[in-house]
């Protein structure tokens, strides 16, 4: 155990760096946890996080712009997701930049879909950038003050194994509906 932890002392950082480019909403959890028990630093940890975060939606919205035909031959199987991300940004105006944040599934659809609009840049980055910082100290703190709890719940589904392949599958599964009942085509 300790050299799990010694690892991610080591290569912790990178590893959060590199998944808040797509999100990083586990990871940041996971850092403010290991933060909580003294592993890692919460504010190193919570900067990386941030910047990653905010790098990762400017490069899709980027790619989105000035990449179109390369995104959208990636994209052909989620046409569908790609319209709901339109009408949720529609619906939301400019809050869906903060939104995206938090909602799974979404994350990497809305900053593309606001790039293939002729949104300006300049506010999407300014916009994104207060987001992630929202983002950030919400979800870093949230999961430092609830380190406790957080280790407790980990003790108890390390004694019951089982328990976490269920909580996965019913977070996933309610994911998977909700996405299929939100993009299916609507009969008129």
């Amino acid at each position: 155990m300790e050299e799990t932890f010694s690892n991610l002392e080591t290569y912790g950082y990178i590893g959060l760096f590199l998944y808040s480019l797509g999100g990083g909403f586990v990871a940041l959890v996971g850092a403010g946890v290991l933060s909580f028990m003294g592993k890692m630093d919460l504010t190193t940890s919570m900067f990386i996080a941030f910047t990653a975060n905010a790098l990762g939606d400017v490069l899709l919205f980027y790619m989105a712009r000035y990449q179109k035909s390369m995104m959208m031959e990636g994209l052909r199987k989620h046409r569908r997701k790609l319209a709901l991300a339109h009408v949720m940004m529609k619906k939301n105006g400019s809050w869906i930049i903060l939104i995206q944040k938090y909602v799974y599934g979404i994350k990497t659809l809305i900053p593309i879909a606001i790039g293939l609009t002729k949104y300006d840049f300049k506010k999407f980055a300014i916009l994104n950038v207060v987001s992630s910082a929202v983002w950030t100290l919400s979800i870093g703190f949230g999961a430092y003050y609830s380190g406790n709890f957080l280790v407790n719940l980990a003790g108890i589904i390390g004694e019951k194994p089982w328990i976490a392949p269920i909580i996965l599958v019913v977070f996933a599964g309610a994911l998977w509906l909700y996405m299929e009942k939100a993009t299916k085509k609507k009969k008129i």
